[in-house]
């Protein structure tokens, strides 16, 4: 069995915490669930897994902590749950494990030494049931692994990364898969949710005039800082509205989104049209009426 501990966040997800907790094949030491007081079963559910990994010399702690955003809850999680073991992975309840990356971190994880503190691993994202591998979407590289206390979450009110205080990386060659269960109703909701976020997340910004740690000596990954850089100095310097009608041709002709099929042309549509037209008219919502966008509270679809 592995020395790690995998931390989940989790907030009414009893459609999607089973098959992310059965991916990682019994390997695991410890995980835990940083519930923000959910309404469905999840807590039941959590109950339930906890008996079946005591069973295989495993274990599952469920805590309750009142949202604050991501990062805030995610840090409490690392700092107030007691983790002992000398790994620590980040896990969304609606991503899993495929048998490769399950074999690597059993095989790799124990056997890595210092100064490795972190391991990068690939993303795939499901939409629909659908692989969306074109559009810019595959690989996406993030920091999810890491020797205890040697990583935070960054404190942004969107697009957080886990930055790494001091050491090297590795990547592993196995990918994880974000597979939502859910429909698009939630899809949306959330989407509309996250919207607000990035309005705020914007507004910091332009008020400090200061990017945070990806830029200041944390370790994180290269495509991060790439992006967030292209982001904050490419994008958001274009005009509101046309800048969402160019990121979608750019991601779904210039960089093939076409290819994904149905699935595809419904996700690239909502993500990059949509949501981000959707992000530029309360923007400007915002700066007609001179106000700024309120801290957001949980996600309550």
């Amino acid at each position: 069995m592995v020395d790690l501990t995998v931390v989940i966040l989790t907030k009414n997800e009893e459609s999607n915490l089973r098959k992310c907790i059965e991916s990682f094949k019994g390997i695991v030491k410890r995980f835990v669930i940083v519930d923000s007081f959910s309404t469905d079963g999840t807590k039941q559910l959590c109950e339930i897994l906890d008996e079946e990994l005591k069973s295989i010399g495993s274990r599952l702690d469920f805590y309750e902590n009142k949202w604050i955003d991501y990062a805030t809850q995610f840090n409490w999680g690392l700092t107030q749950t007691g983790i002992n073991t000398a790994w620590t992975m980040r896990m969304d309840a609606d991503e899993e494990l495929m048998e490769g990356l399950v074999e690597e971190i059993n095989s790799k994880l124990n056997q890595l030494a210092p100064p490795v503190n972190g391991v990068i691993v690939r993303r795939r994202l499901i939409f629909m049931g659908r692989w969306i591998k074109h559009g810019g979407r595959y690989p996406e590289f993030l920091l999810r692994i890491f020797r205890t206390d040697k990583a935070m979450c960054e404190q942004k009110i969107m697009d957080e990364h886990m930055i790494l205080k001091e050491g090297t990386t590795i990547k592993f060659k196995h990918d994880l898969i974000d597979n939502n269960t859910k429909d698009l109703e939630w899809w949306t909701a959330k989407h509309n949710w996250y919207s607000n976020r990035e309005v705020l997340d914007h507004q910091n910004l332009m008020e400090s005039q200061i990017e945070n740690s990806l830029e200041t000596g944390g370790e994180s990954t290269e495509q991060a800082k790439m992006k967030r850089s292209i982001k904050n100095g490419g994008y958001y310097k274009l005009p509101k509205f046309w800048r969402a009608h160019i990121y979608f041709i750019y991601r779904y002709y210039i960089r093939l989104g076409f290819l994904d099929g149905p699935e595809g042309k419904i996700f690239h549509f909502l993500q990059a049209y949509w949501y981000r037209f959707l992000v530029d008219a309360k923007m400007y919502q915002c700066e007609e009426k001179g106000v700024r966008m309120e801290q957001q509270g949980d996600l309550k679809a």
